[in-house]
């Protein structure tokens, strides 16, 4: 992701919107959505396009949804940009499962997607399958689960994810490999690794 660029002195730098808008100044977050928009709409039309085609659920209404609900968030203490889009990738995560749970509950069927990276296969899979994976993962090793959450979801490259965790690039792409492996096999072979 490119960096945020300051047009002139009236707008300020995008961290510092981020922190005047958790610390009440409801004129910062107006003046940060634009800015985020963009980025968050490519981040949602990129899930929405993994997942199967006519998905009912918008790149804008994700993100307009995802927004919302940062914006009804109280406490929380943007650290960077990109601290900031590991949240959203957090809330487009969850708005994205509660969607398929709920068209799969009307439907019976649920909402595919594909797991891939530049040097991956892709493959489609069950977007509640993927969360109950992803749950699984992060009981077995919490760092792994937030890299794939933060690279998949988030979209954020390996760089961005390891100053979201605080650890090194190599940290990132070793738990990014094993993260990829593993699910993989979970979201191929089942909870039990049957074939």
């Amino acid at each position: 992701m490119p960096a945020p660029r300051s047009h002139g002195t009236t707008q300020r730098p995008v961290t510092a919107l981020l922190r005047a808008w958790a610390g009440g100044d409801a004129a910062a977050g107006e003046q940060l959505f634009p800015i985020v928009h963009a980025e968050l709409r490519r981040l949602a039309g990129a899930y929405l396009w993994r997942e199967r085609r006519g998905h009912s659920l918008q790149p804008t209404a994700l993100v307009n949804e995802a927004f919302l609900r940062l914006a009804a968030s109280t406490g929380l203490d943007w650290h960077s940009r990109a601290h900031f889009f590991a949240i959203a990738a957090r809330v487009m995560r969850q708005v994205l499962v509660e969607h398929a749970r709920r068209r799969k509950a009307a439907k019976r069927h649920g909402c595919h997607v594909t797991l891939k990276d530049s040097d991956a296969v892709a493959a489609p899979l069950d977007l509640l399958d993927l969360e109950d994976a992803l749950v699984e993962l992060a009981a077995l090793d919490a760092r792994q689960a937030r890299v794939v959450e933060l690279r998949y979801f988030g979209g954020l490259d390996v760089e961005e994810t390891a100053e979201v965790l605080g650890v090194s690039a190599r940290t990132v792409k070793r738990a990014w490999q094993v993260a990829r492996a593993w699910l993989q096999h979970r979201l191929l072979h089942g909870p039990e690794g049957r074939q």
